[in-house]
This record gives structure tokens, C-alpha cells and sequence, in this order.
């Protein structure tokens, strides 16, 4: 089943309970959350206080993604603000068994990120201790940027890497994803897709957004 998830990262922090209340409509199964710090990636976004916010207006899993230094740090506030998933990157981690070992004792599910030039063979010895593998399909820390179509070789490389394991592991894409990349990740072995300009362009017009994305795959 492929699985949609709305980044808030493009939506108005105004009136983010009610983008995530028209998304959720529009038929969303995880709300993704973009975290920032300005030392990986250029940009500065949210901290666990939002993630707070959010787990007080939604029942949907909270799909933590952090784009961030030193994420052993930050894991026990996400978690106990009410992240489901915590996703770190393979590049910002120095021990990265040990990260994903303490994002499960936290009690939260753990996730790998490798951005567009990380090859999918850096997976080959962690893949068994991840729910999740995230991949970037555009350089992280900026939203509303243009699909970099030489990731699909690499999204399939790691659908059938996962498929070789004797457990669930979900291959999530994150970056340019919309009415007409859709396709071409599904079709590639993704079944978890990330979008944020896509879908809260239009304030008026989120569930719609939605469920254009989910008839494209």
C-alpha cells in the first residue's frame, strides 16, 4: 500500500492544526516533519515544542525526520514530544548503529536517510536495524526544489535490498515529489511518499492536492 505523508515544511505555521486536519482528509497516513539546524543542512526550521503542538491535534504517526548534527542529542525530546518514527542521515553520523539503537530505546521507530549522492550500498550492513530508509530526492534543507531523476536506479537498488530481508522495512522518498514523480518512485519500489509544496500550495485546496497525488501513483 503506498503511503502518503504531507510535510509540514511547506505549510502555514499559522494555521498548521488546520493543514494537517485538511490533509488528513485528503487521505494522509503519517505527517512528515521536517528538523533543521542549521549546521548540516543551511536552514533552521522546528524543535520538539512543535512536534508537541502537533501530537495534540493529530492521531497520525509523527514521521520525524532530522537533518541535523549530533542527533543522539535531540532523539529523547522528539521521542517524548511524541515522534513515532525518527529518521537520522547516514552522512551526519558518526556511530550510526548506535543512533538507531537509541532512537528504539527511546521507544520510537528508526529510520536511515541518504541524500542524492550517498550510494544505496552504504546500507548494506544497517539496513537490518531500520524500519525505514528514506530517500533523498533532492539535497536536503530547502523546500520546492526539482526531483533529481538519477535517484530512481537507487530507489530501486534499495526496494530490492529491503526485499531481502524477512521483516517490513518501508522505502520512503522525500524531495520534488508530486502528480508526475509520484509514478516514477512508486514504479521504482517506493511505497512511502514524502510532498510539501504539492500538496500546501493552496491553502483552500490541501485534501484535493492529496488526493491528486494519491490518484497519480
Amino acid at each position: 500500500m503506498i503511503e502518503l505523508a504531507p510535510s509540514i515544511l511547506s505549510a502555514d505555521f499559522a494555521h498548521l492544526a488546520d493543514h494537517v486536519q485538511r490533509a488528513t482528509e485528503g487521505g494522509a497516513t503519517l505527517i512528515h516533519v521536517d528538523i533543521m539546524d542549521g549546521h548540516f543542512v543551511p536552514n533552521l526550521t522546528i524543535g520538539p515544542p512543535v512536534v508537541k503542538s502537533l501530537r495534540k491535534v493529530t492521531k497520525l504517526p509523527l514521521d520525524c525526520h532530522l537533518m541535523v548534527e549530533n542527533a543522539d542529542e535531540f532523539i529523547p525530546a522528539f521521542v517524548e514530544a511524541g515522534a513515532n518514527w525518527v529518521s537520522v542521515h547516514q552522512e551526519a553520523c558518526v556511530h550510526l548503529d548506535r543512533t538507531l539503537h537509541h532512537i528504539r530505546e527511546h521507544g520510537a521507530l528508526a529510520g536511515v536517510v541518504i541524500n542524492p549522492a550517498t550510494p544505496a550500498s552504504v546500507l548494506e550492513e544497517i539496513l537490518v536495524e531500520v524500519e525505514q530508509v528514506l530517500v533523498m530526492t533532492v539535497n536536503p534543507g530547502f523546500g520546492h526544489q526539482h526531483f533529481i531523476h538519477t535517484t530512481l536506479p537507487k530507489i530501486r537498488r534499495v526496494r530490492r535490498m529491503v526485499e531481502q530481508l524477512d521483516r517490513p522495512c518501508d522505502v520512503e522518498v522525500d524531495g520534488g515529489i508530486d502528480a508526475t514523480t509520484a509514478p516514477l518512485v512508486v514504479d521504482a519500489g517506493a511505497n512511502v511518499l514524502v510532498a510539501g509544496s504539492a500538496i500546501f500550495t493552496d491553502a483552500e485546496s490541501v485534501a484535493a492536492a492529496m488526493k491528486r497525488l494519491a490518484n497519480a501513483e
